[in-house]
């Protein structure tokens, strides 16, 4: 069960690095994300990076109660909060690791919702408020074309490296979902993961096996030989939504594909995890495959196949990396030789 009443888990992570540069547009949205969004109960982490003099090591790989700022509302606690984050660059760090970065962080975060689970305490929501220029999810062994800053060095610049295949399983084991705004030439992120927990299975005697999931579950949710009206209420409650999410998984999606000409829309149809290919599959402009629509559980994601000849461009800016597409609208622009050529694709859910 997770922990409603108590708080969150919420990271300020921040790169220190000079081609940041916080800005005032940049300290006033942290400010206010410090002031208007925390909520009593919550625990705050202030973690820096950088890749020289990596404050990674003494902030986010010991995420603890003993590291974390305790926000009870109090005017006194945002002060030291505010006090906390570091809204200056140093000149002297340069060469952001930022796949180093998310690994120690998500890992970190995962561990303390893990030991909530071993002590049988409620799991808590969590979040990461990113500062960085750097690109975050990006997949496993990233090149100087995807982030030019990674040290020459990293172990994840390897695709099947130990870091990078560790850091890539927790990113898709976490349910993170990503939202952000444009400041000048970074962005602030926010990186929501809803209370989730891996599970544990021992073999037992039998033919049977013990999960720890299974019995927190079971000192979470009933009392001792009677189950209250409340919980068998949420029981339920949760039965039907899980029915319905997996009703939801199954149901194969419609997609209606227009392009600047007449003619009648494309139909294609999607099932979960699988893909379109644009330039093939869907037709536009030019001889090269541009990219991939993904559709993974109820979301739909855009791969770009990253080329200057054949870009693909989704709310006006180019998309060189993995990209969420929102609403049952979705309108991408796939130009070829200097005109352009949008791409209207309908959702039919």
């Amino acid at each position: 069960m997770t922990s409603m009443f108590q708080g969150r888990d919420v990271v300020f992570a921040i790169d220190l690095t000079q081609s940041v540069g916080l800005n005032d547009e940049g300290r006033l949205r942290l400010r206010q994300i410090v002031q208007d969004s925390l909520q009593p109960g919550d625990s705050v982490y202030i973690v820096p990076f950088a890749s020289k003099v990596n404050p990674l090591k003494s902030n986010a790989e010991s995420l603890t109660a003993l590291t974390a700022v305790k926000f009870e509302g109090k005017p006194a606690d945002l002060d030291r909060i505010l006090q906390a984050v570091p809204l200056e660059t140093n000149t002297a760090l340069q060469n952001t690791d930022i796949q180093k970065a998310e690994s120690v962080i998500y890992k970190n975060l995962a561990q303390l919702n893990q030991c909530r689970l071993a002590e049988n305490q409620g799991i808590k929501p969590q979040s990461v408020v990113w500062l960085t220029d750097a690109p975050l999810l990006t997949k496993a062994g990233i090149s100087s074309k995807v982030w030019v800053e990674t040290p020459a060095n990293s172990p994840f610049r390897q695709e099947n490296s130990k870091p990078s295949l560790e850091r890539q399983g927790w990113v898709d084991a976490l349910p993170l979902v990503r939202r952000w705004q444009d400041i000048d030439n970074y962005k602030l992120s926010v990186v929501d993961i809803a209370p989730t927990v891996q599970e544990f299975c021992t073999p037992a005697p039998g033919g049977r096996e013990t999960c720890l999931v299974n019995y927190y579950l079971i000192q979470k949710l009933w009392l001792p030989g009677l189950l209250s009206f409340g919980v068998l209420v949420s029981v339920i409650a949760l039965g039907i939504s899980g029915f319905k999410y997996w009703q939801s998984l199954k149901r194969v999606w419609k997609l209606s594909i227009s392009g600047d000409d007449d003619s009648d829309p494309q139909i294609q149809y999607l099932k979960h995890q699988q893909r379109l290919s644009i330039g093939s599959d869907i037709e536009c402009p030019g001889s090269d495959i541009r990219g991939y629509l993904k559709r993974e559980r109820n979301q739909l994601f855009l791969e770009p196949v990253v080329s200057d000849e054949y870009p693909i461009y989704y709310q006006n800016r180019v998309v060189t990396q993995r990209q969420l597409l929102q609403g049952q609208r979705i309108q991408l622009d796939c130009p070829y030789k200097s005109r352009d050529f949008e791409l209207i694709i309908r959702v039919n859910f």
